[in-house]
Order: C-alpha cells, then structure tokens, then sequence
C-alpha cells in the first residue's frame, strides 16, 4: 500500500510541475493556483504513504536511501507549504515542485522492500535524531534555492535588466528575511540533531563523538551556519554575504547527506 501511495504522490509531483512550469512560460497565475494545490495534495499523499510504511515496518522509514530520499522530499514540501502560505512566493513553487518530484523519481530506484531493522538502528533516538537532522536539512535546502533567487535579482537590478520573470519575483528585502527565517528554524534543529545522534553513538558506539565522517561533515555544516547566524546577529551580514553562506552550507550538507553515504563510508554506512 505504501509504495501505491507513493508513486500517487511521485504522479502529484510531477502534475505539480508541469503546471508551474506552465505558470512560468505563459504567466497566468491560475497554473500557480493549481501547482500549489497539486503539490499540497502530493505532500499529503506523502505524508500518508510514510505513515503506512511506518506501521507497516513498525519503526520509522528513514533506515536506508530510498526512505532518506523520500522523507527529505516530504520535509522539503512541508517547509515550502509554510513558506508558500506566508509569504505568498509563487515562483519558488517552480523550483521546489521539479526537485521533490526528481528526489522521488531518483528514490525509486532504490529497492523499496521493507527489510528487518540492522540491530545499531533499533533505537529510541531513530525518529527523534533522523527527524530533527532531516528536518534542518529541509530548511536549509530551501534556503539554498532563496539564496539563488537572491542573486539573480541582485544581479539585474545592479545591471539595470529586468527579465519578464523578475515581476513575479521577491523583493530583496523579503528573500533575505526569508533566509534569516530559514536560519532560525534550521540551525535549532540541526544542533538537537547533533546532539541526539551523539547521545545515540554512545549508546551504539560506546563514544560520543568518533569523528566519523559523517559526524565530521555534520560538524562543518553546523560551524558554517554558526559562523552565519553570528555575523548577522553581532556585525550585521545582509544580503549577498547571507546567501553566498547559505549556499556553501547547502553544499556541505549535501556531502554530509550524499556524499559521505556513497563514497566515504564510516560508521554510518549501512545507510
């Protein structure tokens, strides 16, 4: 049945973008209306369709990459809904409804069978640490497409070109309040991640902190959004030097998630 739901949400997703990509070629906001609509309705098959598989297995599905994969897409379309019903963005619908929907289509093509539970992953702290990490992965991800947005407009207002696109587009001010919003809620979550999975890597592991690659790249990540979240706060970063950071933080995690699964191995590498 989960994997039914699934591929549902997979088709949701993929309606979703070609509407909005409809929305950004003949700009009627009627295709933004109904993108915004199929996508919640995806989220919300989503989300059913991660709940089954949570009773079918009996623990939470963020074991291996075709659940990673998933539930980061679910997270990633939870987090534009918020942003979307706040601050009424509909272009960002056009980036984040094709990524959702090419996460999925990439998580399907790993076996999807539900296997038993490797013995280091039967724990108290699975939904709690995979839950707040997924989550401020999320949040960051969408900042790093803002921080995008941000630079484009940077970019044709400083050279006097103004796309077709740019009337529909933020305006400076609110892409960057969006990414001081983005880091509000991200870095919280990304440190009670860390936190609870070293709690969990003593418990398994019988050590805190092992620097594993993956705890070493998780401790980058968090350095880099520290370090942003500082500077903004004691000196004043605006603007550009907030979305450059969030760009580069973005690409951290993106070794963290992906990268160190694939290629660096470690302790983490039953993932």
């Amino acid at each position: 049945m989960n994997v039914v739901l699934f591929n549902l949400s997979l088709l949701l997703y993929l309606l979703s973008t070609a509407s909005y990509m409809f929305f950004l070629v003949l700009k009627k906001g009627l295709f933004g209306k109904v993108g915004y609509y199929l996508i919640l309705s995806g989220c919300c098959i989503h989300l059913i369709s991660t709940l089954a598989r949570y009773f079918h297995a009996g623990y939470t599905p963020i074991t291996n990459t075709y659940e990673s994969l998933s539930f980061l897409s679910l997270c990633i379309a939870v987090f534009f809904l918020y942003l979307k019903r706040i601050y009424k963005i509909e272009i960002l619908g056009c980036i984040i409804s094709p990524v959702i929907f090419l996460m999925l289509l990439w998580a399907s093509s790993f076996p999807s069978d539900i296997r038993p539970l490797p013995p280091v992953l039967d724990s108290f702290w699975l939904p709690i640490h995979t839950v707040f990490s997924f989550s401020g992965n999320a949040i960051f991800f969408t900042s790093f497409f803002i921080s995008l947005i941000y630079l484009f407009v940077e970019r044709g207002i400083k050279k006097k070109r103004f796309p077709s696109i740019s009337a529909r587009l933020p305006s400076l001010e609110t892409l960057d309040l969006i990414n001081y919003r983005c880091m509000s809620y991200g870095f919280p979550f990304l440190t009670v991640g860390i936190i609870t999975g070293s709690i969990w890597a003593n418990t398994a592991w019988g050590s805190y902190w092992s620097w594993d690659p993956k705890e070493t790249w998780s401790f980058i990540t968090w350095i880099t959004y520290a370090i942003l979240i500082h500077n903004r706060l004691a000196i004043g970063w605006r603007g550009r030097k907030t979305a450059y950071m969030m760009i580069i933080g973005f690409l951290f995690i993106l070794i963290t998630f992906l990268g160190v699964n694939f290629f660096a191995g470690g302790l983490h590498s039953y993932l």
